[in-house]
């Protein structure tokens, strides 16, 4: 009896493992709340049928620049057109374009990164000089030559060229930081031991060096959504990007909208709260994941 006695005492010393959301959400509460806000889009767009009260491109012309009611909680614009029903759908377009342009920029971004890390020499030169090149061009710049030179192609009903336009500039920011990155564990022991046992260069890269860079890609990967969020809405409103009837946040606000401010505000002014708040909520998950997962941070 007293062996179990001294057995449950010596049990319950042995602490619990707390489940790594817990650790989060105590140790960043504002991160926490910008995951809930993203949670929030995401829900959005997955439920856009269920939870729009029209079609987003139902027209009524009886319900033209119609203020906010309780039958169009967000007014309509000048078509008749449910702001509210558009800002749900218009989740879908902010988050597919900005989480597959994210994922494709930071993905070529960490693979170029640390193959001029790990190799050095020449081809650590050639491939920054291009990196150079690259980060001397403004993004929006950058993205708007992209377009003008592929074009449009539909896939599934998002634009692949918009997408790999607003990856591209992604590309060389990812690199410098999977790079130092790379610089750094390419010193490691266990690196030398790869070599040592013979690996080919591209199974080091693959198996040993980019997973050790998975902290800095997650942090950069949400930054990055923001970014392209923010991007792809520019180059709607500009006219690069979405076209016509899709439902996308800068599209609502380029065009006729802008004409109608005076007499139909919140044409402009609930496009941009989803805009600024999807940005908002991601630049926030992403300090905190940084603060979270950089050790640097936690001295």
């Amino acid at each position: 009896m007293a062996d179990i006695t001294a057995t449950d005492a010596f049990t319950e010393k042995i602490p619990k493992r707390t489940h790594p959301l817990v650790q989060f959400i105590r140790a960043q509460p504002l991160g926490f709340v910008g995951f809930l806000i993203v949670l929030l889009y995401f829900v959005l767009a997955v439920g856009a049928a269920w939870i729009s009260p029209y079609h987003p491109e139902a027209v009524d012309f009886g319900a033209m620049l119609s203020a906010p009611s309780a039958e169009h909680l967000f007014g309509t614009d000048q078509y008749g057109r449910d702001v509210f029903s558009r800002l749900v759908y218009g989740s879908r377009t902010a988050l597919a374009v900005g989480i597959l342009s994210a994922i494709f920029g930071c993905t070529i971004g960490a693979l170029v990164g640390a193959t001029s890390g790990y190799f050095g020499g020449w081809v650590d030169n050639i491939i920054q000089r291009i990196v150079d090149i690259m980060l001397s061009f403004p993004i929006i710049v950058l993205a708007m030559v992209v377009v003008a030179v592929l074009g449009r192609n539909m896939i599934g009903g998002i634009d692949a060229n918009l997408i790999v336009a607003i990856a591209l500039p992604m590309v060389p920011k990812m690199a410098r930081i999977a790079r130092s990155s790379t610089l750094s564990i390419a010193q490691m022991p266990f690196i030398d031991a790869a070599r040592a046992a013979g690996y080919s260069h591209a199974r080091i890269v693959l198996r040993h060096i980019v997973p050790n860079i998975v902290a800095p890609y997650l942090i950069m990967l949400t930054a990055f959504i923001a970014q392209a969020i923010l991007l792809e809405a520019s180059l709607s409103f500009l006219g690069l990007g979405v076209t016509e009837p899709t439902a996308a946040w800068g599209l609502m606000l380029s065009g006729s909208s802008a004409d109608f401010y005076q007499a139909a505000p919140w044409m402009i002014l609930f496009p941009g709260l989803a805009i600024t708040l999807a940005v908002f909520a991601f630049n926030l998950l992403g300090d905190s994941l940084r603060d979270w997962l950089d050790p640097k941070m936690k001295v």
